[in-house]
């Protein structure tokens, strides 16, 4: 091993990450779709137990469907962060905006679909307005 280089620069070549991460956009999106897949399937066997047997729908946050809505939301955040950087932002900026677009987007996602259940549950269901804001939180 050559003397001029340290360790910390031997293993940053190693760690040789390639710009933009095509790769890692990719992954993510596969990660976001299987995820959301399973969690879509989860709410429907949800659904279906309380049709049939009327199985409570709420607390909607089990520990599956908690798990595989995190994953989708990991895979969105990892996707959207690696397009960014396709188009020219920073890695630590890219990550920090599809974090934040995600986390507002998914909070108001799952307080949409809580609020859903329950006029399911309550039997007062209408129809979603996703124009409205005021709905959403």
């Amino acid at each position: 091993m050559p003397e001029d280089f340290s360790t910390d620069e031997l293993l940053f070549q190693l760690a040789y990450f390639p710009q933009p991460p095509y790769l890692l956009a990719g992954i993510g999106l596969a990660v976001g779709v299987l995820c959301g897949l399973t969690f879509g399937r989860l709410v429907q066997i949800k659904l279906d137990g309380w049709k049939q047997d009327r199985l409570p729908l709420l607390p909607l946050g089990s520990v599956e469907i908690t798990m595989s809505y995190a994953g989708t939301m990991i895979g969105i955040v990892l996707f959207i962060g690696s397009c960014l950087q396709v188009f020219g932002f920073a890695p630590g900026a890219a990550l920090l905006v599809a974090l934040v677009l995600s986390l507002l987007t998914g909070g108001a996602l799952w307080a949409q679909l809580e609020r859903l259940m329950q006029q399911v549950e309550s039997g007062n269901f209408k129809a979603v307005d996703f124009d409205n804001f005021d709905e959403f939180f």
